[in-house]
């Protein structure tokens, strides 16, 4: 979402920090294409004139800290500054001892709010041990309570049917009381929405808030809408009250003008942040971690975690073992894959990674990343074309067995013969990486003996020899 804003950003700050001695002439031009950038970027006129204001009044008023030259001094400024427009700080929902909690989801048709709702509800069963239960009020749309009910059954968290009950307000009193009754301690209220907002609409959401006393009123937002969005969330707060915004199709190609607006608008932060159209492409959102990246700084942390969340840690340590004795096979090269595709979208995890550890390469284009992301796809194919046997002993993959799994995998026989080389090229690399003689004791070998000065000891010896 960020790339072009980022792109920007990094050349300018790039070019400020070639510079050994910062003048206001340096610093003026270098806010007059920040301020060009998050203008292009749909950023808010009134935010984007407060923001170029801070920065520059910082970099002109403060003493350059000695270890920072000038240049990275800025950086600084904006990367805070940055962290600021966004929100300062991430905000977790909040929840009282009173149950159940509502938590009332609002916005406009086409958002994304039934979705967000089931996300939503799917992140607080395994991130906050919540035990939610999902309603749907809006009575109106046709097919709206089904589709919460399709999503329901795809993410195990239980739906409140509420047969018979036509009336959004005794729909929120009969499921509140049937929370009350069987345990459940959030009840997750997916409103009606409307094409535009309209009196209709705002009264009957403000009749269910006065009903039901929600801890969160999160309003979704579709970031593809930019500025609309940030207007419309504006109208509902001021309506209604909000308490927080989830933003959604953050991984899209929108220039992110409403994630840098809508805090410094609304006074209410972004909670969370759809990525995917899968039911767990739902994540927290960190204004640190958004600055970081935009500044091409990465989100190792975020990477960490998600690593952790998503990988399983005993089939890690079985891969590390069969690596090390040399007994990794294509079916383990199979689940590998898999692993990796639960992190997300290969874009999505370079993104989070420093631009720093890419230099001097090529820049990655969504184009190549698709053509990867592809090459993945082709790989697993061919592998589950393959019978366990195969899978297991790739040597006995005869030419009438690949022209099979060809067929079977909707690839070309070159195809399969360029993976099973790939596979026996990597095999022979991590034999040489574990082996007592291999690269990786080579490497090993060299710093031990440039730490003891062995190496240096040998070439005076030699020295004396010859002399």
């Amino acid at each position: 979402m960020f790339e072009a804003l980022s792109d920007k950003l990094k050349k300018v700050l790039k070019d400020l920090r070639g510079e050994s001695r910062l003048t206001p002439e340096h610093l003026d031009l270098a806010m007059r294409e920040i301020r060009i950038a998050l203008l292009e970027a749909d950023v808010s006129f009134k935010v984007v004139k407060d923001f170029v204001e801070s920065v520059k009044s910082k970099a002109v008023g403060q003493e350059v800290l000695q270890q920072l030259s000038p240049g990275q001094q800025v950086v600084k400024i904006v990367f805070d500054e940055l962290v600021e427009m966004l929100g300062g700080t991430s905000s977790r929902l909040l929840f009282t001892s009173r149950r159940p909690n509502s938590v009332m989801i609002v916005g406009l048709q086409g958002s994304g709010k039934t979705t967000s709702t089931g996300k939503l509800s799917k992140w607080l069963y395994k991130n906050q041990n919540r035990n939610p239960l999902l309603l749907s009020v809006d009575v109106y749309r046709p097919a709206a309570r089904e589709q919460l009910s399709v999503i329901g059954k795809a993410i195990n968290v239980p739906v409140f049917a509420g047969e018979g009950l036509n009336d959004p307000l005794e729909l929120c009193k009969a499921a509140r009381l049937h929370c009350e009754q069987t345990g459940f301690d959030t009840l997750m209220i997916d409103t009606a929405g409307r094409l535009h907002i309209d009196d209709a609409l705002m009264e009957e959401l403000q009749l269910i808030k006065r009903e039901m006393q929600p801890s969160e009123v999160l309003f979704v937002a579709d970031a593809m809408t930019g500025q609309d969005a940030v207007n419309s969330a504006k109208e509902f707060h001021e309506r209604i009250g909000i308490t927080g915004v989830i933003l959604t199709k953050m991984d899209g190609d929108a220039r992110g003008g409403a994630a840098l607006s809508i805090k410094k608008v609304l006074g209410q932060p972004i909670k969370f942040v759809g990525v995917g159209e899968k039911y767990d492409a739902l994540d927290p959102f960190y204004p640190e971690r958004v600055a970081n990246r935009i500044l091409g700084m990465g989100d190792v942390v975020g990477l960490i975690e998600k690593v952790q969340q998503e990988v399983d840690e005993e089939k890690a340590a079985e891969l590390q073992r069969k690596m090390e004795e040399d007994s990794f096979t294509l079916e383990d090269f199979r689940d590998q894959l898999g692993q990796m595709k639960k992190l997300g979208s290969l874009s999505n995890i370079l993104d989070m990674l420093p631009g720093d550890m890419f230099k001097g390469m090529p820049k990655m284009t969504p184009e190549m990343t698709a053509q990867m992301e592809q090459e993945m796809r082709r790989t697993e194919a061919i592998i589950n074309s393959m019978t366990p046997g195969e899978r297991e002993d790739h040597l006995i993959i005869s030419a009438s067995r690949k022209r099979r799994i060809a067929m079977g995998s909707g690839t070309k026989i070159k195809d399969v013969e360029q993976l099973l080389k790939q596979y026996a090229e990597m095999k022979m690399m991590m034999r040489q990486l574990m082996g007592g003689e291999g690269m990786l004791s080579g490497i090993r070998g060299k710093v031990v003996r440039k730490l003891t000065g062995v190496g240096a000891r040998k070439k005076k010896q030699k020295k004396k020899k010859r002399r």
